[in-house]
């Protein structure tokens, strides 16, 4: 059960710095990435590792 939990704290907290830099990065440009693009991609990294916490905290 332990390993779950840090899987979902891990995603919840890659969820939220994806939503940070998502909703405060949008006037910020850089030449090489775009900082909104990487916030989604981040919020859709820690989406998929809240998934694997919690099957892995029902599959025991």
């Amino acid at each position: 059960m332990r390993r779950a939990a840090e899987h979902c704290a891990t995603g919840a907290g890659t969820v939220l710095g994806g939503l940070a830099l998502w909703r405060w990065t949008q006037e910020v440009e850089l030449p090489v990435i775009s900082l909104p693009k990487t916030g989604v991609v981040l919020m859709l990294l820690g989406g998929a590792e809240i998934l694997l916490g919690l099957y892995r905290a029902v599959r025991r």
